[in-house]
């Protein structure tokens, strides 16, 4: 891009053709007209002296304005016959109307008129006649004209191209934020995905996998309950496909949100086949509920089964042997559950495997419904579980009813 202070080529070639036009012109205009001063070297520079300013006109019209205005005053003023030295002034002054204020441009017509037309050269014996006197303030009436139209139009245009430009930096920031809201998107479905796979399948190994060391250890000395916890993987595992299959239907279907299975296998209405694998698995967990069961909205189900899964898989990895219990309280406006585990035995081992996301999970699970999940050991040693999911009142979902 050009400075804005530098003359362009073609205000270069205008100034050149206007300097052309004013010497020769000037030159004809003073032989022609009698009574004048003939012209010399001062009156030749005057002459091209508007010219040479039109050159800064872009990067300063007011001052270019009023020095080609002088420049033109002195040269009438001083005797020189009138012509085309009007030519760089109509220049000048079109300018300066177009690009700056009216208040500093347009005031300058009559003052130009007072000095180098009437009365003040009239006064030095040098006055126009009275054809001329009229004609030169028609033309200045064009010219003001003129300059009002031209100072419109840049305006218009001025106008269109900010409107464009504005338009282009909202379809910007629209296509930023189009893509900001497609990433978040994407993230939150990886991390839905990554929920429901770690849910489908944290559980299912962790029993897998204490079922199985129970299997090699027995398979020699008790082959019968070897045979159980044989048994038990395979019911374990199967279910585990099960869901795993409905999982991945889920997202070929193209979900928005990759969500559980609408209808769980188990549900937290029917606690004891909830806990089942987990007591097949050795460990003994007690139940407690209070308030009244009833059916819940899907959502809530699937969640608050979700919830006391994980945190019998982690019993099953960090604290074998240990006895849990599972509260579950029902009330008019949210489903309370705190799954507790005491201290594992001393000759338990816990799982070598590293720490998980599953606490992680049920937060996330828990926040997503307006809830709130905590996991924190206990006092007296041990961990516990709380969530706290809020169940909507039995008209905004169908369906509701007590279980028997």
């Amino acid at each position: 891009m050009e400075s804005s202070t530098r003359p362009r080529v073609r205000d270069v070639v205008l100034s050149v053709i206007v300097a052309a036009v004013q010497v020769g012109g000037g030159h004809a205009a003073n032989t022609h007209q009698s009574g004048l001063r003939s012209l010399d070297a001062i009156g030749y520079a005057l002459l091209a002296a508007g010219p040479v300013l039109l050159l800064l006109r872009r990067a300063h019209p007011r001052p270019v304005l009023v020095a080609v205005l002088a420049v033109t005053a002195t040269y009438l003023l001083a005797g020189y016959g009138y012509g085309p030295i009007f030519l760089s002034l109509v220049i000048a002054f079109l300018t300066a109307a177009v690009r700056g204020s009216r208040w500093y441009t347009y005031p300058l017509l009559p003052l130009g008129y007072l000095l180098m037309v009437w009365p003040l050269p009239g006064l030095r014996g040098h006055g126009a006649g009275g054809w001329a006197l009229v004609g030169i303030l028609a033309w200045l009436l064009v010219l003001t004209a003129i300059a009002e139209t031209l100072r419109q139009r840049r305006s218009v245009l001025i106008s269109r191209r900010q409107r464009a430009e504005a338009a282009h930096r909202n379809e910007q920031a629209q296509r930023a934020r189009d893509l900001a809201e497609r990433e978040q998107r994407a993230a939150e479905e990886r991390l839905a995905i990554a929920r429901e796979l770690h849910d489908v399948l944290a559980h299912s190994l962790s029993l897998i996998n204490v079922q199985s060391s129970v299997a090699l250890e027995l398979l020699d000395r008790k082959p019968e309950q070897a045979a159980t916890a044989l048994s038990a993987i395979k019911q374990v595992s199967r279910d585990s496909l099960g869901e795993m299959h409905g999982l991945l239907r889920s997202i070929r279907a193209g979900a928005e949100t990759v969500a559980a299975p609408t209808s769980p296998a188990v549900g937290i209405g029917d606690l004891d086949t909830l806990l089942a694998p987990t007591r097949a698995a050795g460990t003994v967990v007690h139940t407690r509920i209070t308030g009244t069961p009833r059916r819940l909205p899907v959502v809530v189900e699937v969640a608050a089964a979700r919830i006391v899964r994980e945190s019998l898989t982690n019993v099953l990895r960090h604290a074998p042997g240990a006895e849990a219990t599972v509260a579950v309280e029902y009330s008019p406006t949210e489903l309370c559950i705190t799954v507790d585990n005491g201290r594992p035995p001393n000759s338990a081992q816990p799982s070598t495997t590293g720490g998980g996301s599953g606490i992680a999970g049920m937060i996330e699970r828990g926040r997503a419904l307006g809830g709130a999940v905590t996991a924190a050991p206990r006092p007296g040693g041990g961990f516990r579980v709380t969530a706290r999911l809020p169940v909507p009142p039995a008209a905004e979902y169908p369906g509701d009813q007590e279980v028997s």
